[in-house]
């Protein structure tokens, strides 16, 4: 009896611990992808795919086939500075739902590794202990509405309500509690159930492997993160449910990429899985992020928890990880988002800016 008590009040204080991460969610979630990402690219992500009619409703329905079952992934970007090595593994969301992510390599080197860089990013945390959490449950709940009650069709335009209801139709259904969230929290919870109804899995994680890895070989763990602390959540709560966010660019922008990207996103998807570098670098530019990001870093109270130079902080902080290790350890081993590590801004362009020798997987 006493082990089924344990079992309830965990499973209690777990669902608790995750409606408090609703107000990081509400301030964080949905910058977290804009927060590692570059310059915005604005190309339409399907441009250099052959154009195909449109269906009555006016999505394009993705046809690239998904992969699934055991996959090697990527190989590894390296980063040498004399005897010192630095392995890097590209990521990328969403991968194939379906998959399951082995790479031999990445065992290889964590088991030879001194050091691991986890590159955690931003993030919130809301300093208060259970009891007081249950409390605060009512105002998380809330805090994805819209100010004063108004529904998605009274906030955004008569034509992306349209395009909302085809899309909402399509991969949502018919759930009414949706329709009273702010148009940041119902694109992303339509993004997640297109993910899901094309065989895509947006939180799928190389972690896991990596973790398991770690945990046999031991390596050094270093964190890149930076942690903004809330010491009472009460006054930011009440400040967001009234906080009006400039949030329709990020609704509809979400909107169009799930109307064209899907295949693109399977495309990229599977070059990653089966390690086809030349194809994952020569498709489209992942949609970007940046008018959700703005949403909440731009609002005042984005502004207020620091969030402006926030990903400039993580960046200096990992670079000066990279820097570290390279000058110490024989082997190390990180993960980065491709959208951070490739490009004329990225860790691998500016690794090689000062000095190291960077090698593409294979050469």
């Amino acid at each position: 009896m006493r082990s089924v008590t344990l079992r309830r009040e965990r499973a209690i204080e777990g669902a608790t611990r995750m409606r408090m991460t609703m107000l990081a969610a509400a301030l964080g979630s949905m910058i977290a992808l804009p927060l590692h990402a570059q310059q915005a690219n604005m190309q339409s992500a399907d441009a250099n795919l052959p154009a195909q009619p449109l269906p009555a409703d006016g999505i394009r329905t993705a046809a690239t086939v998904v992969v699934t079952g055991e996959q090697p992934g990527p190989g590894l970007w390296l980063v040498r500075n004399g005897s010192h090595d630095l392995w890097i593994l590209g990521t990328l969301n969403p991968l194939p739902a379906g998959m399951q992510w082995q790479s031999k390599q990445v065992e290889q080197v964590i088991a030879n590794a001194q050091e691991v860089i986890k590159m955690r990013g931003v993030s919130l945390k809301a300093d208060v202990g259970f009891f007081k959490s249950l409390m605060l449950l009512p105002s998380l709940l809330g805090a994805r509405k819209n100010p004063d009650g108004k529904s998605l069709q009274q906030v955004v335009s008569p034509q992306s309500y349209a395009r909302w209801k085809a899309l909402k139709a399509r991969y949502i259904g018919s759930d009414g509690g949706v329709e009273k969230w702010r148009p940041l929290f119902a694109a992303q919870e339509l993004y997640q159930e297109a993910m899901k109804k094309s065989g895509l899995d947006n939180s799928k994680s190389v972690w896991p492997v990596v973790n398991e890895a770690i945990e046999t070989h031991h390596p050094n763990v270093t964190v890149v993160k930076e942690e903004i602390v809330i010491k009472d959540p009460k006054p930011l709560l009440k400040e967001w449910s009234k906080t009006t966010l400039d949030d329709i660019a990020c609704f509809d922008n979400t909107m169009t990429r799930i109307e064209t990207d899907l295949d693109a996103m399977r495309a990229r998807a599977n070059a990653w899985a089966t390690g086809d570098m030349a194809a994952l670098q020569s498709l489209p530019p992942a949609y970007q992020w940046e008018a959700c990001s703005s949403a909440i870093t731009e609002a005042g109270i984005g502004k207020r928890l620091g969030f402006g130079d926030a990903n400039q902080k993580v960046r200096a902080k990992w670079m000066d990880a990279a820097d570290a290790a390279l000058n110490k350890n024989a082997v190390t081993f990180a993960t980065l988002d491709m959208k951070d590590l490739l490009g004329a801004n990225g860790f691998l362009a500016k690794l090689k800016a000062k000095g190291y020798t960077v090698l593409a997987p294979d050469e």
